[in-house]
């Protein structure tokens, strides 16, 4: 199920990374199955190990949905943030065969983010995560996350890297782009998909793909920062 989505309009060599396989599990319900191997050399089960307790770092919790309580708190580690939540699917940004007006009843067509020619991001290819807009609970910027900024998503035991592509509701957690959601074996239709829950996003403070666009950039960048975490948490 999938929150409507606010947008707000407003680093490292690109190098591809051999892939890590991890072993075959279920998928769950619903679910496909992922178009890759994990990206990059940090397995799921390394990077989830350091996110087992949570030192609140948000002034309140977020809601995954308007419907629902406000039960995830954006914690902090050192050099990173996360949160664990669900995912809805965001389809803003380019108009392409995917994401457009009729395929997503919420569709805007603008990223609080652009890509280095100036024009919105394109959710159907680009993995990408929403950050919550500023407010009294959070306020993403205060904590060195920025548009570029570098994203390990983890899901069924799978690593995502994805940028920090846009921001949405100011009391709503738990998106991420089409590219995202489909590379993780999660259903990426933004009015049907999305998963309920088993969500872990980490984001890394001060980091930033050049151009923001450039996904083998972020992998790069991404298994660096990974590896820092483990070794620093």
């Amino acid at each position: 199920m999938r929150s409507r989505t606010l947008t707000l309009a407003a680093v490292a060599g690109a190098a591809l990374l051999a892939t890590a396989a991890l072993p075959a599990t279920a998928a769950p319900s619903g679910a496909r199955t992922p178009a890759s191997a994990q990206e990059g050399s940090v397995s799921a089960a390394s990077l989830l190990a350091k996110v087992t307790s949570c030192s609140q770092i948000s002034s309140g919790k977020y809601k995954t949905d308007d419907e629902t309580s406000a039960t995830v708190p954006v914690c902090g580690k050192n050099g990173a943030v996360f949160w664990k939540a669900d995912m809805d699917i965001d389809c803003d940004g380019q108009v392409t065969t995917q994401c457009n007006g009729d395929a997503d009843p919420w569709f805007q067509d603008d990223t609080a983010f652009h890509q280095s020619d100036g024009k919105p991001l394109r959710a159907e290819s680009l993995p990408y995560v929403v950050v919550p807009s500023t407010s009294s609970i959070w306020k993403y910027t205060s904590y060195g996350i920025k548009g570029g900024g570098v994203v390990a998503v983890i899901y069924n035991n799978k690593v995502e890297y994805a940028v920090v592509g846009d921001t949405g509701p100011t009391q709503i957690i738990g998106e991420a782009s089409y590219a995202t959601a489909k590379a993780l074996g999660i259903d990426p239709d933004p009015e049907t998909g999305g998963a309920d829950s088993g969500v872990t996003y980490i984001l890394f403070k001060n980091s930033q793909v050049s151009p923001i666009e450039s996904h083998t950039a972020a992998v790069s960048l991404g298994d660096s920062l990974a590896q820092q975490f483990l070794q620093n948490n």
